[in-house]
């Protein structure tokens, strides 16, 4: 690509020529993208209109983000990479950045962080150089460069050492877009970004592990590598919610990528409009994976077998196909066990075969259009309306949770009588437009809808906070990659569900995905040494046996516990609040208050009688704002530079139950990035006394 450099009294102002250069060659192949002209090339519009499409997708790529680098390293081979790889000569350098440029005469200037030739960035070290002579990091201030950091990989002089542009850029206060993530993958995340596409990964990582930074760089790696193979089968991201989906919309740009189709659980089975809520008991048995037994004995319930023949009139002839002969043909089909709707679709085919044969006996030589129009006839269409009618999904889901007795025969030996009496409404709907269906019942419907007719499968999946989904989501998720792979991304102590994941084998069996590896993230690189091991602390109660993070960050008060006076009304409890996030603001980057669902309105209250402006969760920080108020339910993905943790024994009380309160507590505990601040004026959990 380029010779290695010659030694130069100013090597930051090369580099930034090089920057300099480098966007006018990617303004230039924007401006090429843009001049071209496809009418002659066109054969008819549907051609034209594709051809545009796909073209204005080629300019809006080449976009250069303001401020995002443009490239973040540097590699010097020692030798010409493999043919596979790359050309080039001994001595080579390449650029490594978020997406590739190159120059009038088509010579790389920028090498996209993707291709092979730019893995020893992320995983070159002094035991296995990977051919690296030096690997260069830069630093960036908006969007100017302003320092860089050599690593001599080959010599044996020079110790190995953490890199500070890393930890730097890792610890970068925070205000306006979510931090750019693509130059601080680590060798262990790299590695499972770069797996292969026909194998399911299940990643478990603590908080600041970077589980959300492994998949979103996955899905990029993968459609880079696999493009016309996923541009086929499809691709789709699963976050919890929409300040979620919002986050990757802004990160994936960074990584190459413009247009990754992205959902939530909910979205995904959205079949009907969901006005009303579960409680917990309810909840979990519908999100029990016996429910998916249930569903499957109500849809089969309603095949008949026949118990008249059916008889089949053309021109002067009748064909008769007895009882016993189509109950073989039903049993037959039932025993396939195929989906509910492809074998009603193949009843009839059956029959009217029967029929045919019995026309080759007397003589007859019909063909296939006999075969179908003997399909069509209405004595066959009658017995199979008879025998297996059509079934609509949310109507048989309808009359399960308001049919006691339709109820209880089809989960006989599946669901204890408690059981059935927790999902049966206590006010039937009358029909599916007015019911008052819930999250759960929305699964229930995708359930059955499957069992009727066959999801369409994606070629991969990415699904993060894996650990709240209840077994029967898990499934609809599986259904969603049945012939494709997925990259299942969670922490099973941060489960704050009642259906909580209790093991990743038991999730993935319910996905599908028997086979998947899980990988242990525990290397952490957000979350301050100090306050990740005092969060800690809650692991035996929350996770038995799950491994400790362990932060490569160590932040000298980073951590601080104060006990204010119990004075009944909470005034000192918010005054000490309010003080703590005065102190985090006269810090750089941005604060989160978190605390207890209840204790919000009061917190807002004292927030507003102070003067002190705050946002809602998943809105953007701006320079003047910088505060957000976050209840515990809320805080799970957020992070912020500086937190205060309002009464942690309020959290946990906040909870049905002591393990979930904890949970959610060891979450609100390991959203900061720099500091946190723990005010509470009632006891500690003992945990943490």
């Amino acid at each position: 690509m380029h010779a290695q450099e010659d030694v130069h009294p100013d090597p930051l102002s090369r580099e930034r020529r090089h920057l300099a250069a480098s966007r006018a060659a990617l303004r230039a192949m924007r401006e090429d993208a843009e001049a071209l002209d496809i009418r002659d090339v066109t054969a008819n519009w549907v051609n034209a209109a594709v051809l545009s499409r796909q073209l204005d997708e080629r300019i809006k790529s080449l976009a250069d983000l303001a401020h995002t680098p443009l490239f973040f390293g540097r590699l010097d081979y020692l030798h010409a990479p493999g043919a596979e790889q790359a050309e080039g000569a001994e001595g080579e350098q390449f650029y490594i950045g978020r997406r590739h440029v190159h120059d009038a005469d088509g010579d790389p200037m920028v090498i996209d962080w993707r291709a092979p030739v730019s893995q020893p960035f992320y995983r070159a070290s002094k035991k296995d150089p990977m051919d690296i002579a030096l690997r260069r990091r830069f630093g960036y201030t908006g969007g100017d460069l302003t320092a860089y950091e050599d690593e001599h990989l080959s010599d044996p002089g020079e110790a190995e050492r953490t890199s500070a542009l890393l930890q730097r850029e890792i610890e970068r206060p925070r205000v306006g877009p979510m931090r750019d993530i693509v130059a601080t993958i680590q060798p262990e995340q790299d590695e499972i970004v770069r797996s292969g596409l026909s194998g399911s990964v299940c990643v478990q990582g603590g908080p600041g592990t970077g589980k959300t930074a492994v998949g979103l760089h996955r899905v990029a790696y993968l459609l880079y590598a696999h493009r016309e193979r996923l541009a086929r089968t499809g691709t789709l991201v699963i976050g919890p919610n929409a300040s979620f989906l919002h986050y990757i919309e802004q990160v994936l740009p960074a990584l190459g990528e413009l247009e990754v189709k992205q959902a939530t659980v909910d979205d995904l089975v959205a079949h009907v409009e969901v006005r009303g809520t579960d409680d917990p008991a309810a909840a979990l048995v519908k999100g029990d994976a016996r429910m998916a037994e249930v569903l499957r004995n109500a849809v089969r319930s309603h095949v008949t077998l026949p118990a008249e023949p059916v008889v089949v009139v053309r021109g002067s002839r009748r064909w008769r196909i007895p009882a016993y002969e189509l109950e073989e043909i039903v049993q037959e089909l039932l025993a396939r066990d195929i989906r509910y709707g492809a074998a009603r679709d193949a009843l009839p085919q059956r029959i009217a075969h029967a029929v045919l044969v019995r026309m080759e006996q007397a003589g007859e030589a019909p063909d296939d259009r006999v075969q179908d129009a003997v399909a069509r006839n209405a004595a066959v269409k009658a017995a199979v309306k008879a025998v297996w009618p059509a079934v609509e999904p949310a109507k048989l889901v309808l009359r399960l949770l308001s049919d006691a007795e339709f109820l209880a025969a089809h989960a006989e030996g599946v669901l204890s009588e408690e059981e059935q009496k927790a999902i049966l409404w206590s006010k039937p709907a009358r029909s599916v437009k007015s019911a008052r269906w819930s999250a759960a019942d929305a699964v229930l419907i995708d359930e059955a809808t499957d069992l009727v007719a066959r999801t369409h499968s994606l070629g991969h999946v990415v699904l993060d906070e894996a650990q709240d989904l209840s077994p029967m989501q898990y499934r609809a998720v599986g259904r969603r990659c049945t012939t494709g792979s997925a990259t299942v991304l969670g922490d099973l102590a941060q489960g704050t569900t009642p259906w909580a994941t209790r093991s990743w084998d038991e999730a993935l069996a319910h996905l599908g995905k028997d086979d998947a590896v899980v990988e242990e993230l525990t290397a952490g690189f957000r979350v301050p040494r100090e306050v990740i091991a005092y969060a800690s602390r809650l692991l035996p109660d929350i996770a038995p046996g799950l491994t400790a993070v362990d932060s490569v960050r160590e932040s000298p008060g980073s951590l601080a516990v104060r006990r204010v006076a119990e004075d009944g009304g909470g005034a000192a409890l918010d005054a000490g609040c309010l003080d703590a996030c005065v102190e985090s603001l006269r810090q750089e980057g941005s604060v989160g208050l978190i605390a207890a669902d209840a204790r919000v309105p009061a917190l807002a209250d004292a927030l507003t009688a102070a003067g002190i402006t705050y946002l809602d969760p998943g809105r953007e920080t701006t320079p003047d704002t910088r505060l957000t108020l976050v209840p515990a339910s809320l805080a799970k993905g957020l992070e912020y530079d500086y937190v205060v943790l309002d009464e942690p024994s309020a959290v946990v009380a906040g909870e049905p139950d002591e393990r979930t309160g904890l949970r959610r507590l060891y979450v609100a505990l390991t959203r900061a990035v720099s500091g946190l601040i723990v005010v509470h004026a009632a006891g500690l959990p003992k945990q943490l006394a």
